[in-house]
């Protein structure tokens, strides 16, 4: 956050929820458990697909679906968990049980967080904002664990830049509820209406932002077509949109 327009938070992209820092998985082999594929041969050839590839397309999309089913309470944490995993290797002709759609995930999470990164627009947009809003502050909201998220925070070096940390099992409210927005504020010593508010996903992140009285911007490095229903209510609320770190700057002191 910041004095003059206090920034509520960046976020993070990737294979986990919480998104809330601008980081990403270098490119690594997805292994399977064991190295064996978890008892299934076809997902020797699932090991050899990088975490570029997972990252993007079916990966992405349902990451979206089945975390926006643990908001909405359909599934619990662990279960969209393995939800994304049995659904990504059926979509590869691979039938996984339970069990093995757990450990599957397991495996594919310790290289992903092996390979924590940042993108290469975020420090130098941090160095920018700090040198155009003298005052301004960081912090980070997290739909996620507050110690995994510190830990990622620490191990990419931004734990003296961003040292509010709010998480929603800390908080008991998780975004895009208003609450967790407020309270980060009020953490921070600042107004919803002086927050800024960056993230990738427009409901969860910057609609659910602005709707809680903070200016919502969304981090769309993908070029996505949001869904008429959203793109309406961004609109509405007066949702900025951004390609990449390095155009926020330009949106908020321009």
């Amino acid at each position: 956050m910041r004095g003059p327009r206090p920034t509520a938070g960046l976020r993070r992209r990737g294979g986990e929820p919480s998104r809330a820092g601008p980081l990403r998985p270098r490119r690594h082999p997805l292994r399977t458990p064991g190295g064996r594929g978890g008892g299934h041969p076809s997902l020797h050839r699932l090991a050899g697909r990088t975490v570029r590839t997972v990252g993007r397309g079916r990966w992405h999309d349902l990451e979206e679906e089945h975390y926006h089913s643990y908001l909405a309470g359909r599934l619990d944490f662990e279960g969209q968990r393995q939800a994304r995993a049995r659904d990504f290797a059926a979509h590869h002709g691979v039938t996984l049980s339970p069990g093995e759609a757990r450990a599957w995930f397991a495996a594919y999470f310790e290289h992903y967080v092996a390979a924590w990164t940042l993108h290469d627009d975020a420090v130098p947009c941090l160095d920018v904002l700090e040198a155009e809003l003298p005052g301004v502050g960081f912090g980070l909201i997290t739909n996620g664990d507050l110690s995994f998220q510190r830990r990622k925070v620490e191990a990419v070096g931004l734990d003296r830049r961003i040292p509010l940390l709010v998480a929603s099992g800390e908080v008991g409210v998780a975004k895009p509820d208003p609450q967790i927005f407020h309270h980060a504020c009020a953490r921070a010593g600042v107004t919803p209406e002086r927050a800024v508010y960056v993230g990738d996903r427009l409901r969860t992140d910057a609609i659910g932002a602005a709707a809680a009285g903070l200016t919502g911007v969304w981090l769309d490095r993908r070029g996505q077509t949001p869904a008429p229903e959203d793109a309406a209510d961004a609109n509405a609320l007066g949702v900025r949109r951004i390609t990449g770190l390095d155009e926020l700057a330009g949106v908020l002191v321009g």
